[in-house]
């Protein structure tokens, strides 16, 4: 209320800022749009991945329409910048094929070093023709883009559905979910690598591998990590 008396009293208008952060869908998006205060009128139909995660300020009374024009406008800049500085012999044809990838690999890291080197591995497996086998785009087809509150389960990776990437090969038909400007460069920019698979290491990263047989003793481990907590869990 002060704030809405300073304007009045100043004229200047009131400012405000709104963080989208990286990885989300435009659902939660949206969420948070119409959460936001001092914005005015409904939000459009938001296209996955359009607006790049970033802080944005805003006017008191500025529309969400208006808003959200800036930031699709932000992720048509940071897109291209990305996509003029890409490494030669990318397995993509298309910014928008780039944008895709750069999706799944933030939804697959909270890590932002292992970008670069989970971005190799996808871009490995698409020059191979494997299948990208991402979890998070299964987790985005089993919600139908909506977060997902339990864990994948068989029947999820056996579903015949687009944007399972370990029933199709290739990318998904669009983005999962906005990604940064890391993920950006992350996949226009990789990591040297000859690695083709990771997986979950127990600590908040992964643990990354050659060949098949690496990456079995690699998910061996990780089993043996879940057992190991699932059994200090106190009972319920």
């Amino acid at each position: 209320m002060e704030q809405v008396l300073g304007i009045l009293r100043t004229g200047r208008p009131v400012q405000r800022r709104l963080t989208i952060p990286e990885g989300l869908t435009s659902r939660q998006i949206a969420a948070l749009l119409a959460r936001a205060e001092g914005l005015t009128g409904e939000a459009p139909t938001l296209a996955e991945g359009a607006v790049l995660p970033e802080t944005y300020a805003y006017a008191w009374g500025e529309s969400r329409a208006a808003l959200l024009r800036r930031a699709e406008a932000a992720m048509e800049r940071a897109l291209a910048e990305a996509w003029a500085d890409r490494a030669p012999n990318l397995p993509l044809a298309t910014p928008r094929e780039a944008l895709v990838l750069a999706s799944i690999v933030e939804r697959e890291t909270a890590v932002p070093e292992e970008r670069p080197r989970i971005a190799a591995v996808f871009l490995n497996r698409l020059r191979a023709g494997m299948a990208l086998q991402s979890d998070p785009t299964v987790a985005y087809a089993a919600a139908d883009g909506a977060p997902l509150d339990r864990p994948l389960s068989r029947a999820d990776l056996d579903r015949d559905h687009p944007f399972n990437t370990y029933r199709v090969k290739g990318l998904t038909p669009a983005p999962i979910a906005a990604p940064g400007l890391a993920a950006l460069r992350a996949v226009t920019r990789p990591a040297t690598t000859e690695d083709l698979y990771f997986v979950a290491d127990g600590s908040g990263g992964h643990a990354f591998a050659r060949t098949l047989e690496e990456h079995n003793r690699n998910v061996a481990r990780w089993r043996e990590v879940e057992r190991r907590r699932a059994e200090a869990a106190p009972a319920r």
